[in-house]
């Protein structure tokens, strides 16, 4: 049986119309840039930090109060591109590159941007529900809002450890490279102890876990062969490509299609045709020495093959 094909997604690049997580990441530095420019607007204009906060920030995070958001719906999509702080966004980026970069070579750019609208709407779910039943953090709801990138990086976070927490990366570091589930570790920790040190900030936790929540079921169910995406990716190619030529969108709708179809007919949408990646190998190994040679599925075996024929060619 022929292993699917899935094309080699490039580096990450600014001109590259493909990559979801530069564009993520533009959209999330754009915003940045545009409040701390009003930000100064209103210091040279002499209005003074409170009412920045009152014009502009209260209407860019999101409320903790139901009522408040039903008067700015708005927010729901605006507060989880918006920062403020400089290392908020400085952290929130980095790990978006991350993890992002990750997930669109593993499994393609179609998981990237559900994922993290997905993931920051379930956040803002859980952050909401817990701070108006939580008793403790009930009396805080009416003046408690939040923003920020936090759970649509975490929705990527645990997505990508759901899909192949075993691949590898920064084998020049290390012999083989660090396992995925590693750097999640790491970067549960550095987000947890921010959290726990930071006076008021513990409602962060409910954003964060709904950002978690959602990146662990829609990645599970995307390795069996349903993308929750699917429909929201329609809508995004349809929106950006309204002013382009009849003929270019045709084409390119198909060629979108034809990456669909083809996932479809794959169980394992991280497996390539071509160089194998090298935690592919190193399950594949793994598997061998755990289950013996036996256990290899047919498109296993031919994956281990072609990996021979391509370390006997570059010796």
């Amino acid at each position: 049986m022929q292993v699917a094909e899935k094309e080699r997604l490039p580096r990450l690049s600014l001109g590259e119309e493909k990559n979801m997580v530069t564009q993520l990441l533009l959209l999330n530095i754009t915003v940045f840039i545009l409040l701390q420019f009003t930000r100064v607007i209103y210091m040279m204009e002499g209005f003074g930090p409170a009412s920045f906060d009152q014009d502009i920030l209260n209407n860019t995070m999101l409320p903790a109060a139901p009522a408040q958001l039903l008067n700015k719906p708005w927010t729901l999509l605006l507060a989880m591109f918006a920062h403020i702080n400089i290392w908020d966004i400085f952290s929130n980026m980095i790990w978006l590159f991350c993890f992002g970069t990750l997930m669109q070579n593993i499994s393609g750019p179609q998981t990237i941007v559900p994922l993290y609208l997905f993931g920051s709407l379930t956040g803002m779910v859980f952050y909401i529900t817990g701070m108006n039943l939580i008793p403790e953090l009930k009396p805080l709801a009416p003046s408690a809002s939040i923003m920020g990138a936090g759970a649509g990086v975490m929705a990527l976070a645990a997505g990508v450890t759901t899909m192949a927490p075993k691949a590898r990366v920064f084998p020049l570091l290390l012999k083989g490279g660090i396992p995925v589930w590693i750097i999640t570790l790491i970067f549960l920790i550095l987000h947890g102890t921010a959290i726990f040190t930071a006076a008021g900030s513990h409602a962060n936790i409910l954003y964060l876990t709904g950002g978690a929540f959602t990146g662990y079921l829609f990645i599970s169910r995307f390795k069996r062969g349903h993308n929750w995406g699917g429909g929201l990716n329609r809508l995004l190619f349809n929106i950006s490509h309204v002013f382009h030529p009849k003929a270019a969108k045709q084409a390119t709708a198909v060629e979108v299609e034809e990456q669909k179809s083809g996932f479809r007919n794959n169980p394992h949408p991280f497996t390539r045709v071509g160089s194998v990646p090298e935690h592919k190998l190193n399950e594949l190994l793994d598997k061998i020495s755990e289950q013996g040679m036996n256990a290899l599925s047919p498109e296993e075996k031919e994956t281990l093959l072609r990996a021979s024929r391509e370390r006997g060619e570059e010796i």
